[in-house]
């Protein structure tokens, strides 16, 4: 009996040391530490800064349920956004953005059912503030490719006016909302210059 006690007991010290001498597996244990000269070192900052304008025009379009004469519209936004590295590949950081938002639509819908004819313009303002958490992993030993994970919350608010026309009648619509969200956004970073990134 001491001699199977003792047995087992040299075997699960052998599992256990065994079990020590093995590396960490997994995506983390994988990256490359990050030198103090980096971009996503200790006590660097970083800021960027986005503008998009989508425009839309178009006139006799037909569609299923309807005819659309006139569509015309547009929206714009600008965002910027900036941070501080806690640690090397971790920052904090806020984002800030505005959104104007402008159409005008001339349809007809169901013409053979209700007909529905309508004049309808939409203006719109709206604003955002975003705090985020991001932190980088260094996959590949360069310091011109980055992988992120971006972790926000963001509030947004809006207000809009809307009229509608159908001839008979006229009808505005004034609306404010807020909307509040909390999102992971996956990402890549390219040093394309000297301290200059392409962000997607």
């Amino acid at each position: 009996m001491k001699r199977i006690s003792l047995f087992l007991l040299l075997l699960l010290s052998f599992s256990l040391v065994n079990a020590s001498d093995e590396k960490s597996t997994g995506l983390l244990s994988a990256s490359y530490k990050v030198d103090p000269s980096e971009y996503i070192s200790k006590k660097r900052l970083m800021g960027g800064a986005t503008v998009s304008l989508v425009q839309a025009e178009t006139s006799d379009l037909n569609v299923l349920i309807g005819d659309i004469y006139e569509l015309e519209g547009y929206t714009f936004s600008v965002e910027a956004f900036g941070g501080y590295f806690i640690k090397d590949a971790l920052a904090v950081g806020l984002r800030a953005g505005y959104e104007r938002t402008k159409a005008e639509i001339d349809f007809a819908l169901l013409e053979d059912l209700v007909d529905l004819s309508q004049k309808r313009k939409y203006l719109s303002h709206g604003f955002l503030v975003e705090p985020y958490l991001r932190n980088y992993l260094k996959l590949f030993n360069t310091n011109n490719l980055y992988f992120f994970n971006e972790t926000a919350f963001s509030v947004e608010y809006s207000s809009g006016i809307s009229q509608t026309d159908d001839d008979e009648e006229m009808s505005k619509t004034l609306s404010d909302a807020w909307t509040f969200k909390f999102g992971l956004r996956p990402g890549v970073n390219i040093f394309m210059v000297n301290g200059l990134a392409f962000e997607t």
